[in-house]
């Protein structure tokens, strides 16, 4: 069952042309959508416009061969493997979205294009299903045992706000896929075909409003942030004593320029409860 291409029954009520133009209004969506995001949250000026502060703060220059090594470190960790997760479960839990989404993705966009018939390739059809299964996983272990614990915020756990959007439509898609892959032929299958459908034009039409368009500013941050190290701007913050009254000044807080560069381990006496 899970060899099979969901799509190749399909295609006999709904043209393959139509689900291929049904995808390419999804790319158009989550471009339009991320692209509307920036210009709402003015991300793009932001980094412009920090970037060129931490020029004139840089006490070193950084080449083009170091800029290529910084970007494959930030490749390396940031990206590949998640390394800026400190919590090994919230990082095991979004590898497993983020190569559940991409392989799910992926695998969708070949079975439509390239390979609408029934005859498609058995590894793919199996790669689509394990992609949606890792998505499920890695999603509903968020979900029930990572996300913040709403009753710290006064609120029941079955309360959603519009940050939820993401995982549950996310949640949505790979759970209805896989449901209606395995049900197709009745009337059971249509309505887990109506789910799946509506939660992933919801997915990707909603990237304005919701965290996907996250996933394309995080990388850019954790380079620049990499950049800043190498160059000595330290994202114009104090790298030596703060009793220098030149590192004093880079503070962008003055209510903590006078503080000391070590805080001590205070913050972390008491576990965090909510996480």
């Amino acid at each position: 069952m899970i060899t099979t291409n969901p799509f190749a029954e399909l295609a006999a009520v709904i043209p393959p042309s139509a689900m291929q133009v049904y995808v390419v209004l999804m790319v158009v969506l989550v471009a339009a959508g991320t692209i509307f995001d920036m210009m709402h949250k003015k991300s793009a000026k932001y980094f412009f416009e920090n970037s060129k502060k931490a020029q004139q703060n840089a006490t070193r220059s950084v080449d083009g061969g170091e800029k290529f090594s910084l970007a494959l470190k930030t490749i390396g960790k940031e990206v590949i493997t998640a390394g800026e997760f400190d919590n090994p479960q919230r990082r095991i839990s979004h590898l497993f979205i983020m190569y559940g989404f991409l392989v799910f993705v992926i695998t969708s966009a070949i079975l439509i294009f390239a390979q609408p018939a029934a005859t498609a390739a058995p590894v793919t059809s199996l790669l689509w299903h394990l992609g949606a299964l890792s998505l499920a996983f890695g999603g509903y272990w968020f979900w029930f045992f990572i996300r913040v614990d709403v009753s710290a915020e006064g609120r029941r756990w079955y309360q959603l706000v519009r940050a939820d959007l993401f995982i549950l439509s996310l949640l949505g898609m790979a759970t209805f896929g896989i449901l209606w892959s395995l049900t197709q032929g009745g009337a059971l299958g249509w309505l887990f075909f109506a789910l799946f459908l509506a939660a992933t034009t919801t997915l990707f039409a909603s990237v304005y409003w919701s965290k996907f368009a996250h996933m394309f500013f995080k990388p850019a941050a954790a380079y620049q942030k990499r950049l800043t190290k190498a160059d000595g701007s330290a994202e114009n913050l104090p790298t030596l004593s703060r009793d220098d009254p030149e590192q004093q000044k880079r503070h962008s807080m003055e209510l903590l320029r006078d503080a000391p560069m070590e805080m001590g381990l205070g913050i972390k006496r008491e576990p965090p409860h909510h996480y």
